[in-house]
């Protein structure tokens, strides 16, 4: 029998994982604690562990999971940015990972946040339930007809795209690497790939779809947004730190950044997926961030679906299994 450790679990997590594992091989325990240097030694008697995109995996803690004999970290995401891939590969520690679990729970989510920033569905929702009908302040715009650019056409990115082609808008794309199968199907969608520059100058709408790696960290700079146009809307589903948080506050003061919509924030380690309501935030960025009305963030929930998490805990537990065996699994679902 293997037991597996899994960290920053929630409910959720419990119910949809405990369904899934049909076999007697495994066992999950479950740690509501984010992995971190500090509570590594949890990790004590386990064969495995998981973890999510804030637990902590670095160098010192990878160390430590050697040490207690872990042999597999399996991430319940497709990033990885939080892990040091080279030290755990040192450390002969199989890292994997689930790269697709529904691109269409993020994409829709994307599109949810155009929408409620452009047609103000946030204000209009407070403004009923205090019986104010007037309709001053919430004029909003078609989507119909602007020019949406989406930064990288992996799954998700393709999945926004296709959405967005219904809305009837005109399509701009970058990717430094674009698969044979993207440009095909953008092709085919008429999205149009072009210089990262072009996209900041000619988009109304700017979506973020990449990873977080050293060449994308603050992708979204001051110089970057200095090309938007006036008025423009930014969209980051991805990872915060493809955003210059800082940057952005800035453009957004000087009213050159129409609107911002974030599920993600560089410092979201500890902001999201916990309740705060009873405490005084000490982040004055992310209280600085939030202040505008033209921002509208929600707090990591764009994977957030019953098909997601299902498809994130079956992937999850099939190759857990399979490693556990000494057994070979796809190559896109494990880490190098």
């Amino acid at each position: 029998m293997f037991r597996v450790a899994v960290f920053s679990s929630k409910k959720y997590d419990r119910t949809f994982f405990d369904k899934f594992n049909t076999t007697s091989d495994l066992t999950f325990e479950y740690f509501d604690c984010r992995l971190s240097e500090e509570t590594v030694e949890l990790a004590q008697g386990f064969n495995a562990i998981c973890v999510f995109v804030n637990d902590q995996v670095n160098a010192n803690v990878l160390a430590k999971l050697a040490n207690f004999g872990i042999e597999i970290i399996a991430l319940r995401c497709a990033g990885f940015n939080n892990v040091d891939i080279t030290e755990a590969k040192r450390l002969s520690i199989k890292v994997c990972r689930v790269p697709e679990y529904s691109p269409q729970a993020v994409a829709e989510h994307t599109v949810g946040l155009m929408l409620t920033l452009s047609r103000k569905f946030h204000k209009a929702y407070n403004r009923i339930r205090e019986d104010n009908f007037a309709l001053d302040g919430l004029m909003g715009f078609n989507l119909y007809g602007k020019t949406v650019g989406i930064i990288g056409t992996g799954n998700i990115g393709m999945a926004t795209l296709r959405i967005l082609k219904g809305f009837g808008c005109q399509l701009l794309c970058y990717d430094p690497s674009p698969s044979l199968e993207a440009k095909t199907e953008a092709k085919a969608l008429t999205a149009s790939y072009v210089p990262l520059a072009t996209l900041f100058q000619q988009s109304d709408i700017i979506s973020l779809h990449c990873p977080l790696v050293p060449e994308t960290k603050h992708l979204v700079n001051q110089q970057t947004l200095s090309q938007m146009k006036p008025n423009a809307m930014l969209i980051n589903t991805s990872r915060g730190a493809l955003v210059d948080t800082k940057a952005a506050i800035k453009v957004l003061k000087s009213k050159q950044l129409g609107y911002l919509g974030i599920d993600v924030y560089e410092q979201e380690t500890n902001l999201f997926f916990e309740d705060l309501s009873g405490e005084i935030l000490q982040d004055d960025t992310f209280a600085r961030l939030s202040s505008f009305p033209n921002v509208l963030i929600t707090g990591h929930q764009g994977f957030f679906t019953e098909e997601a998490i299902a498809t994130i805990a079956q992937t999850t537990i099939e190759s857990l299994q399979k490693l556990l065996n000494q057994q070979a699994i796809e190559p896109i679902l494990l880490v190098a």
